[in-house]
């Protein structure tokens, strides 16, 4: 019956989490449409999210370029196919591995931050205080950051593509040597635009669900420090998560609009 009963309160919990996050968001979205819109706030989270993590985007990306070389490059070659090597590890990295890569790199950084931030100002009542003051929180700290998240992470997603195809392309000459200029002409040849675009498409939706979970977490977090160190756990947690879950849903739906 003990057992019974907790599976019963986990499965309501779960249903009342999703709504919650669901109600937050309608919150978020009426939020969007009014004044101010608190533009001195989002420049601050777009410099907080966008530069601040692209040298870790970077490494992130070249390292993931540097690992497919070596390790397409012996598969290919088994199978006789080494010349496709460059549109290998070109339209992995445009495709799935950029996007993904750099989802899980920012909601690492990005997502535990915007956690322990709100959730900070939450147990210390500093929320409450703006909502005295007649600053909406909803505007001020959780659309901004959401915003900053949804313009960033493309930007992110391409700098961490230039640097898995540029480190890509090192690896590969270091054994066989190819000009940067053929290394490019080989890897894009046949790429038609439809071809970049739903990936950008995915990374916003991804920059949405690290600011939106992480902002939520954030302003749910209760009992005081060791509150706020729940909140950015379970920020991270969820917003890997939840790219993983959006990414398999977002490829099959690419898949029925860009056959």
């Amino acid at each position: 019956m003990a057992s019974s009963s907790a599976s019963k309160a986990a499965v309501v919990a779960f249903f009342e989490w999703f709504g919650e996050l669901g109600a937050f968001f309608g919150r978020l979205v009426r939020a969007a449409c009014v004044r101010p819109f608190e533009g001195r706030e989002l420049l601050r989270q777009l410099d907080s999210i966008g530069p601040k993590s692209l040298p870790l985007v970077l490494l992130a990306g070249g390292a993931t370029g540097v690992v497919m070389s070596l390790q397409m490059r012996d598969a290919l070659v088994r199978f006789g196919a080494k010349s496709l090597l460059p549109a290998v590890i070109v339209y992995s990295m445009v495709k799935e591995t950029g996007p993904i890569i750099t989802a899980l790199v920012v909601s690492g950084r990005v997502g535990a931050g915007i956690g322990a931030e709100i959730g900070s100002m939450k147990v210390t009542e500093q929320v409450d205080a703006m909502e005295a003051s007649a600053v909406n929180p909803m505007k001020f700290l959780v659309f901004t950051r959401v915003l900053a998240c949804i313009v960033m992470l493309p930007l992110l997603t391409l700098a961490a593509t230039f640097g898995g195809i540029v480190m890509g392309w090192i690896t590969t000459t270091l054994t066989d040597p190819i000009s940067l200029h053929l290394f490019l002409i080989d890897g894009f040849k046949g790429a038609m635009f439809s071809d970049f675009l739903p990936p950008v498409v995915k990374t916003a939706v991804f920059g949405l669900i690290i600011g939106l979970v992480a902002s939520f977490q954030g302003m749910r977090t209760r009992g005081g420090t060791e509150g706020v160190g729940r909140s950015a756990t379970s920020s991270v947690v969820l917003c890997s998560l939840f790219i993983i879950l959006a990414d398999v849903f977002l490829v099959r739906l690419i898949q029925v609009f860009y056959p």
